[in-house]
């Protein structure tokens, strides 16, 4: 597995993420290096291959619907791009310890305000992936799989009591939260070791050249 911090390995896949994003239209060669990146990336994370079809799946389907009226060529290159950049963002979120995900968001170098909300936008998700996990197990243990009309009128209304309880437990997060001194800012957290940097500036230097090259070279 990766052994970067995960501040660091957040500034990483922004950086591969936007310069993926910003690739010259249609030119395949130069995103081809990010193909093989985010392949790497994965590998590098030790995200197993099992779970990523499951997440991407849906995704692929939403993105496609939405790039097929640019035309075949440029709908294949778009939708192939933003399969990268989620090839990315997935094998960074699935490799996070628990807990860790809002914290490392508290950590970009944004006004406070904009820390606060992506601290608990991401404190919001943690909370509801742990909720679903429990539910799933609990639903596993009492036998209720399949695809039968029942089951699935079940399965909604699991979904609105997972809703529940997950504001329900986010209301006492914070309350808890201000009963600990809490007023709203966050200390900054932008600082990185002279590794780090090192690191980030390579993969900057490196990320725009193949981009700039795009350009270029297309």
């Amino acid at each position: 597995m990766l052994d970067f911090s995960p501040k660091l390995r957040l500034y990483l896949t922004l950086l591969l993420i936007v310069g993926t994003a910003l690739l010259k239209l249609e030119n395949w060669n130069f995103l081809s290096i990010y193909i093989l990146l985010s392949i790497y990336w994965v590998v590098l994370h030790g995200v197993k291959i099992s779970k990523l079809p499951r997440i991407l799946s849906l995704q692929l389907v939403f993105l496609f619907i939405l790039v097929l009226p640019q035309g075949w060529e440029k709908a294949g290159f778009l939708l192939v791009r933003s399969m990268v950049c989620l090839l990315f963002l997935t094998s960074f979120l699935l490799s996070m310890p628990p807990h860790s995900f809002s914290t490392t968001l508290r950590s970009l170098p944004f006004p406070s305000q904009i820390r606060m909300n992506l601290y608990f936008t991401g404190h919001f998700l943690e909370l509801l992936k742990e909720e679903l996990d429990q539910m799933n197990t609990s639903a596993k243990l009492r036998g209720l799989n399949g695809t039968t009309s029942w089951l699935r009128y079940t399965n909604a209304s699991m979904v609105g009591a997972l809703y529940i309880r997950t504001l329900e437990k986010a209301e006492r997060v914070n309350k808890a939260m201000h009963l600990r001194g809490f007023t709203g800012e966050f200390p900054s957290d932008f600082n990185l070791n002279n590794k780090e940097r090192k690191i980030l500036f390579g993969f900057g230097i490196s990320g725009f050249l193949i981009t700039l090259g795009s350009y270029l070279f297309g």
